[in-house]
């Protein structure tokens, strides 16, 4: 049985955004034996969760464990609640039909993608929504105070469950993530 990292990445983000960089880098040097799997999402809810499913159909005998930022923690929280794997969230959305409330003509800034942000958009990420009550067993979240972005106590809510590492000060990217890349592989795998 394989090991499988998922990394889900935020809105408008891609896999190469530093966080995913730095645990990419970190796995080949010390975990070569985990396989890493960090897509470009689609930019429609509904498409980004049948590639997630994809990946877990593609590994179905495998332990697989899931980490998300923004966006990306969002969607890791449903992957969490429907295949009950490991969980790490940085500084995840909590309700992010919310945020985007700014509708119209998208074109994402890697893929280059256009799309709308409209009510059929909203409805569907809406819908990946899940009143998750993971355990600190399965779920780590860290979050960063200073998140110019989410209003980290929205998440302190949610997952008041889970294991919360909680830093003052920060950003959204949260700073410092490779301070935590060995304990976050201990924790998921």
């Amino acid at each position: 049985m394989a090991k499988v990292l998922l990394a889900l990445h935020g809105f408008h983000s891609s896999p190469n955004s530093l966080k995913i960089q730095q645990m990419s880098a970190y796995l080949a040097n010390h975990h070569p034996d985990i396989i890493f799997i960090s897509p470009q999402l689609p930019c429609l809810p509904e498409q980004m969760w049948q590639l997630i499913t994809s990946v877990f159909s593609q590994y179905s005998n495998d332990q697989i464990a899931v980490m998300g930022s923004s966006l990306g923690g969002y969607l890791a929280t449903k992957v969490a609640d429907q295949y009950q794997v490991k969980t790490l969230l940085i500084n995840p959305a909590v309700s992010p039909w919310r945020l985007l409330a700014y509708e119209g003509a998208q074109q994402h800034p890697y893929t280059k993608e256009r799309y709308q942000i409209d009510e059929t958009y909203l409805k569907q990420l809406k819908s990946l929504n899940v009143a998750y009550k993971g355990t600190m067993q399965q779920c780590w979240v860290l979050l960063q105070e200073e998140d110019e972005v989410l209003d980290y106590r929205q998440a302190l809510e949610k997952y008041k469950h889970c294991k919360i590492t909680c830093e003052p000060g920060g950003a959204h990217c949260f700073n410092g993530f490779e301070r935590y890349l060995s304990d976050i592989i201990n924790f998921l795998f």
